[in-house]
């Protein structure tokens, strides 16, 4: 039997302060809430003690974000997707922002070992004049530490019902898709940001979060290799391909802190758990 953990958070807006109400089951729990930016916006972190799925673990997150209010929610540390033991592990997560509300989902990235048999699913709903921030940074083995992904699959799931779907198979020994030129062309992190709006984003709104984001990309990144699309009016999606995490983490905070202060009039400042 593995472990099954449950999370679920409850944002709230009571007289200009984000409050969050909570409840957890098994080994997943949120930090203290903080406010480095001012009681409208509360900053929490996830953590899951046992620092990794394997076969039969199962991880349920759920974030209510309510009206008017406004969270950020990331991680410690990698989530980690251990060597199976012929049984899947799991992760999903629920996002649903009701009116006005706004999220920032900014987890650590996903590790997915040699041998891994891993599903990350994010699912997400925005209702009118909701926006969200939210990105899935996903690396496969450890390159560095001589660990490649040899073995193992990993699913990815990416939705939000009726406005957009995002869904891929990796197969370890799918050497077209792992190193062919259409595919992921040799590198081993793969990386999306998300940005969504529950109302229509007007065209120059749009062609303003874009160029900015040309512009970003224009400025020298390494060896991360990105894109960025408006698939439909409510959203636009930065993609990046990178050998290792940290090119591509980097260009995806940067990525982070520019859309943020374009739609909201935010600084873009690191979490403190980053840098620890």
């Amino acid at each position: 039997m593995g472990w099954h953990a449950q999370l679920a958070l409850d944002y709230r807006a009571c007289h200009g302060r984000t409050v969050l109400h909570f409840t957890h089951d098994g080994p997943l729990r949120v930090l203290k809430s903080l406010y480095p930016e001012g009681p409208a916006i509360c900053h929490n972190v996830l953590v899951h003690p046992p620092g990794g799925l394997v076969g039969g673990d199962e991880l349920d997150i759920t974030v209510q974000v309510g009206a008017g209010a406004h969270a950020l929610v990331t991680t410690p540390g990698a989530a980690r997707f251990y060597k199976s033991n012929g049984q899947p592990a799991r992760q999903r997560t629920r996002l649903r922002l009701a009116a006005g509300a706004r999220l920032e989902w900014l987890p650590l990235e996903a590790i997915a070992y040699n041998a891994c048999d891993a599903h990350n699913h994010l699912e997400f709903e925005l209702t009118e004049g909701a926006q969200m921030l939210a990105w899935d940074i996903t690396a496969l083995g450890l390159p560095l530490a001589g660990q490649a992904f040899a073995l193992g699959r990993l699913t990815q799931h990416l939705e939000w019902p009726g406005v957009y779907l995002e869904r891929g198979l990796i197969d370890a020994q799918d050497g077209l898709l792992l190193d062919g030129d259409l595919g992921l062309a040799g590198q081993r992190c793969l990386a999306s940001l998300v940005l969504a709006s529950g109302t229509p984003l007007p065209r120059s709104t749009r062609e303003q979060l874009l160029d900015g984001m040309h512009a970003l990309l224009q400025s020298g990144h390494g060896s991360v290799l990105a894109g960025v699309t408006a698939p439909n009016d409510h959203m636009l999606v930065l993609r990046a391909l990178a050998p290792v995490v940290e090119p591509a983490m980097a260009l995806c905070r940067s990525a982070w802190s520019l859309w943020r202060g374009q739609l909201w009039g935010l600084r873009g400042d690191m979490p403190r758990i980053w840098a620890m």
